[in-house]
């Protein structure tokens, strides 16, 4: 109960500061309000499916997400409730003592989505590569998400992949499979975690 209450305290007085800084004090009541919205969804599921454990590991987690990756965790909120909207369900055992938000239900029924600390569609075939992730965006803390997003752009309109890439059994011959199978995999957050677990699409 108390990690949910610090989440949701903690993201809203992050969107007040924000909007603050972008639009003065109407802009912290908008910013905050936001934040409090996305804080109350994000702390009732940490607390649901207590997700922070009492020790010094867990606190440790909480206070790296709540601060350095802070960012990465405010987008996963905004993922949460999005899930949420579309009436999928938390999956409070997988998410207990886990440090991380399972939702049961995946965007796509072929992949599991991991923002932020929200993992959404992932089952024990796929689970420690969402996780490789979670331990991404706590380590590059606010840089992770324009990181991933700057290689996304990259690969997609320079497409040096190509080197390397194993066409005999992966071959490009759509517009879809050229980012299914050719920029997604190859993006170096993806690449990381399928080396850990999975097998890129093929």
């Amino acid at each position: 109960m108390v990690f949910g209450i610090l989440a949701a305290a903690i993201q809203t007085a992050y969107g007040a500061l924000l909007g603050g800084l972008a639009g003065g004090w109407i802009g912290a009541l908008v910013g905050g309000a936001v934040g409090l919205l996305l804080g109350c969804f994000f702390g009732w599921a940490v607390s649901a499916g207590t997700v922070y454990t009492a020790d010094a590991g867990g606190i440790f987690t909480f206070v790296v997400d709540h601060t350095w990756s802070l960012l990465n965790t405010v987008a996963g909120s905004a993922y949460l409730v999005a899930h949420f909207i579309f009436g999928h369900t938390l999956d409070r055992s997988t998410s207990s003592g886990s440090g991380r938000i399972s939702v049961v239900e995946g965007v796509s029924p072929r992949y599991a989505t991991t923002i932020g600390t929200v993992c959404a569609g992932a089952d024990p075939s796929i689970q420690r590569h969402e996780d490789v992730h979670i331990l991404q965006a706590r380590i590059l803390g606010p840089l992770y998400l324009p990181l991933v997003v700057a290689n996304y752009a990259l690969w997609t309109i320079a497409p040096l992949w190509l080197l390397w890439h194993d066409r005999a059994s992966r071959p490009i011959n759509s517009f879809g499979r050229y980012f299914e199978i050719g920029v997604y995999p190859h993006v170096w957050n993806e690449a990381i975690a399928y080396r850990v677990q999975g097998t890129p699409p093929s």
